[in-house]
């Protein structure tokens, strides 16, 4: 095997691949699924909830983006962690990404099992999980280019369905379709008691679910040092953030409201079911379980993905076994593929012996591990600016407003947790994160003394 400093990744994204994967990480099963519930929470001032997070997402990708910009040898946030806030800020950052999105594959692997029983009922709910994330292992394995060419078409599925969404819906509002619920037309937007119906508090209240859709956005970052010209791809695939926040959530949920009044939206049911069942499409219960399976899919493909990569950059940091570091012939950390794709199958295990309510917890306490590794990435970047002045004046990519932007995202990232806090099934996830961090804290220490680092 080759030496260390030879064990590195390969830059196997192209453009489009990256383009694609920036959509896919801003489009999830929160707005297909989730979205029905989040209207009926807040009612047309979700619009406003998207926007404002949306802003603050992409406040948090020009950090990012900066950050891995200033040092082309940065192959994850976990490096720039480590250079600005220390070894042990680095691990617990490093190991709490790597949680959050095993947790979310585990979630994404049973649905893809319960959303195939949809059309096979009959099938064990487990087979179609693990063949799933069988095929994707392998897929991940082969090359990087072949991630992106999965990530590419999932999402071009994704946005296929949103854009098909919004153009049959400008039609129906333009041509005055009725249903039986009443004209399509704009007017529906704040006809049906205002634009908070709910008053502040259902405002407040749908940001945990609207943030939690924004979950992955971050992935786009990942990819820097298997991306080809990523001072160009990189940049290009942030500023266009916003346009794609306005099209693909605020776009499509207009059109929604529009056509459905935001009080006749069933929870339980995904928007656009119904808005394609109104259109007179027989199997539009059938094309949205389609979507919503790639989506699944396309998350779980971005998990192995990711927390791979996770492993592999703390290999090499020495912060997680020296095997994972190795990369294949194809310049595949294939043992760290390994590795995650283990912990991943456990999905398929715990799925029988645990309730679902379990798995409401994981993600809701991935949901705040999210949090903070914006919340760190974005600390990160003010010690890079006070730290690193004459590099941050080269850099041709910056966070606009520092250090302003800085601490509005940190505050806006805080009311998040508060607002987690005022939810009964997200409030558990607050006293049980902190159990984590402290568990990676006392394995760093006790990893430090027995190399000797910290003398008892």
């Amino acid at each position: 095997m080759s030496t260390m400093q030879e064990e590195t990744l390969t830059r196997g994204l192209k453009n489009r691949h990256v383009q694609l994967m920036a959509i896919g990480g801003a489009i999830g099963t929160g707005l297909f699924l989730g979205a029905g519930k989040t209207i009926q929470l807040a009612g047309p001032s979700i619009l406003l909830a998207y926007i404002i997070t949306g802003i603050v997402l992409f406040l948090i990708m020009r950090a990012l983006g900066e950050l891995l910009l200033s040092n082309l040898n940065y192959h994850s946030f976990v490096d720039f962690v480590r250079d600005y806030l220390g070894e042990m800020a680095a691990f617990v950052t490093g190991w709490t990404y790597w949680f959050c999105w095993i947790s979310i594959a585990m979630a994404d692997v049973t649905a893809v099992g319960l959303y195939t029983q949809f059309w096979f009922p009959n099938v064990p709910q487990w087979m179609p999980g693990l063949i799933a994330l069988v095929i994707l292992l392998i897929m991940n394995l082969a090359t990087v280019k072949w991630f992106g060419e999965m990530e590419f078409w999932f999402a071009l599925i994704k946005v296929i369905a949103i854009v098909a969404l919004i153009v049959i819906g400008l039609f129906m509002i333009v041509k005055g379709f009725s249903t039986d619920l009443g004209p399509a037309s704009f007017t529906n937007i704040w006809s049906h008691g205002g634009l908070f119906p709910h008053g502040l508090h259902g405002f407040l209240l749908s940001f945990q679910m609207v943030v939690f859709a924004f979950v992955g956005i971050e992935l786009v970052g990942l990819t820097a040092g298997e991306t080809k010209n990523p001072e160009k791809v990189i940049p290009k695939a942030i500023n266009q953030i916003p346009i794609r926040v306005l099209l693909f959530y605020v776009g499509a949920l207009l059109i929604i409201m529009s056509i459905y009044p935001w009080n006749a939206i069933v929870p339980s049911e995904s928007p656009f079911v119904q808005v394609f069942a109104a259109v007179g499409i027989a199997t539009a219960a059938g094309i949205v379980n389609f979507v919503v399976l790639t989506s699944a899919a396309s998350a779980c493909n971005s998990a192995i993905f990711s927390t791979s990569r996770m492993v592999f950059s703390m290999a090499k940091d020495r912060n997680a076994p020296s095997s994972f570091a190795r990369v294949n012939r194809r310049k595949v950390p294939s043992n760290a593929l390994f590795f995650s794709t283990l912990i991943i199958l456990l999905a398929i295990i715990l799925n029988y012996v645990m309730p679902e309510g379990v798995f409401v917890l994981i993600t809701s306490v991935s949901t705040v591990c999210f949090i903070f590794v914006w919340g760190i990435t974005v600390i990160s970047h003010l010690k890079y600016r006070r730290t690193q002045p004459e590099l941050a004046k080269r850099a041709k990519f910056r966070l606009p407003l520092y250090p302003f932007s800085n601490y509005i995202i940190l505050t806006f990232l805080v009311f998040v947790l508060v607002i987690l806090g005022f939810a009964e099934d997200t409030r558990v996830a607050l006293f049980v994160t902190p159990v984590w961090f402290i568990l990676l804290v006392g394995v760093y220490l006790m990893q430090k003394r027995r190399r000797g680092v910290i003398k008892s």
